[in-house]
């Protein structure tokens, strides 16, 4: 008889049927007792063995290989409880790290973060979009390879957070999310793969949301959102736009594009082009660049003595000039950014309305050039919303400001690389950077790249 047929061995065989395999089950075993130590529900052996489950020898083999690993690292004494005081097991966060970008259309920030996602330094400079993909992404890599000979070696590069402007999703529903995004901000951007061409350059995952989505993120994590369940993110810069987080939950909407509140009509829009080529829109005569556009008319014809002498001086007149004017005193500067409060205010109440949030946080710059703004949205969302939903409702400014998008963009990198699926997979490893299915990804996009032979190849990430 064959002995592989052998009653004994089909018996083991029937045995194991529907079970894993002892490497999936301690990868299995070793991501619960990650998430317990990283979330803080449970950092004693004892706590570890309840919560999870398990029995004592195997939790103790699974800590000993998280220390092997390098993700857990022996904490303080916990309190006594009728007998020696147990030892509390500690997250590691400096195992690896997180590198997150803000590329806005004006100003470029990056940010070298732990795998707790707190940010260590941050850089910001301007820059200008219309330079196109290829020089951003250069001087992105310049920036970050910088940020890492200061703190640490290329090889500690966990994951890549990215914060684009008018980001919009191919799926909504991708479980593979290393290359998710369409970009939509100007034309030479729309065929650019940026968060693949930095896993290229980096060796590891990278994730790209919105502006809009990435500041949201990082008021939620540690801004004026902490704690909040129900909250509307509002950006007020060169265009406005919102993020909506229900029940503790961010709600991008089927393509990433949910809040384009820019794109309302308003009831003062007339006849002024969007640039979407609408008409009326609130982006038209309320955002950033509308006051800009505004302001400089102004001090063509003379009708603010400060906006003339900034044009005569500078031959240019930005928003940034009117808020400074509106702080001097300039009445038709004040004037302009009560209306733009105003007007946002009322687009802003058919949502609280809506939706009932909590908090609406205003950030950019349009919101931090003073109290008028502020003043202007609030009255206007409390006049035009029903008095119960804003009985209680929080109207306050970023926490966070310029560094809201590089928090949130950090944190979206750490949430994705410690995703209980994506976990178990590369647990075992020890690092996101060798899990198979992120390999495999690499290799799909460098035989693309040798097949499509752009005269901008970029070398393989070094191992």
């Amino acid at each position: 008889m064959d002995s592989d047929s052998s009653p004994r061995t089909a018996a083991a065989a029937r045995r194991r049927v529907g079970r894993p395999s002892t490497l999936e089950s301690g990868g299995a075993s070793l991501a619960t007792v990650l998430t317990l130590i990283r979330s803080g529900v449970a950092t004693t052996r004892l706590d570890i063995e309840r919560e999870a489950e398990l029995g004592r020898a195997v939790v103790a083999d699974r800590l000993a290989t998280l220390e092997r690993l390098g993700l857990i690292v022996e904490g303080d004494l916990g309190p006594a409880i009728g007998g020696r005081a147990p030892r509390n097991m500690r997250f590691n966060a400096e195992a690896g790290a997180t590198l997150a970008a803000h590329v806005d259309r004006e100003s470029l920030a990056v940010g070298l973060a732990d795998l707790d996602g707190a940010l260590i330094v941050e850089h910001h400079e301007a820059v200008d979009l219309a330079l196109g993909p290829e020089a951003i992404l250069d001087r992105l890599t310049t920036l970050f390879l910088w940020l890492l000979d200061e703190r640490g070696g290329k090889g500690r590069v966990w994951a890549i957070g990215i914060a684009l402007p008018e980001v919009a999703l191919l799926d909504a529903n991708e479980s593979d999310a290393f290359s998710i995004a369409a970009l939509d901000v100007l034309k030479a951007w729309r065929n650019f793969d940026f968060p693949t061409e930095l896993s290229l350059r980096f060796g590891a995952p990278s994730w790209v949301r919105s502006n809009t989505e990435m500041m949201t993120r990082g008021e939620m994590k540690s801004g004026a959102g902490q704690g909040v369940q129900d909250l509307l993110c509002v950006r007020l810069d060169r265009s406005i736009s919102a993020s909506v987080v229900s029940d503790g939950r961010l709600r991008p909407g089927a393509q990433g594009l949910a809040g384009l509140i820019g794109h309302a009509p308003t009831s003062e829009g007339g006849d002024v082009v969007c640039h979407c080529g609408a008409k009326g829109c609130l982006d038209a005569i309320a955002s950033g660049e509308a006051v800009a556009r505004e302001a400089l008319a102004t001090a063509r014809d003379g009708r603010s003595r400060y906006l003339a002498e900034i044009l005569e001086r500078s031959s240019a007149v930005t928003a940034n000039d009117v808020s400074h004017g509106a702080q001097l005193g300039d009445a038709f500067c004040a004037e302009l950014l009560a209306r733009s409060g105003r007007l946002i205010g009322e687009s802003l109440a058919p949502l609280v309305n809506l939706m009932n949030p909590g908090t609406v946080v205003l950030a950019g710059a349009l919101a931090h050039s003073g109290e008028i703004v502020l003043a202007a949205v609030r009255e206007a969302i409390y006049r035009r919303s029903h008095p119960l939903v804003t009985r209680d409702l929080r109207i306050v400014r970023s926490e966070l400001a310029g560094s809201a998008e590089l928090v949130g963009a950090a944190g979206l990198a750490v949430e994705e690389i410690f995703a209980g699926y994506r976990l178990r997979d590369w647990i075992t490893i020890g690092t996101p950077r060798r899990q198979q299915s992120f390999e495999a990804f690499l290799a799909e996009a460098r035989a693309r790249r040798r097949k499509s032979a752009s005269p901008s190849a970029l070398p393989p990430a070094r191992p």
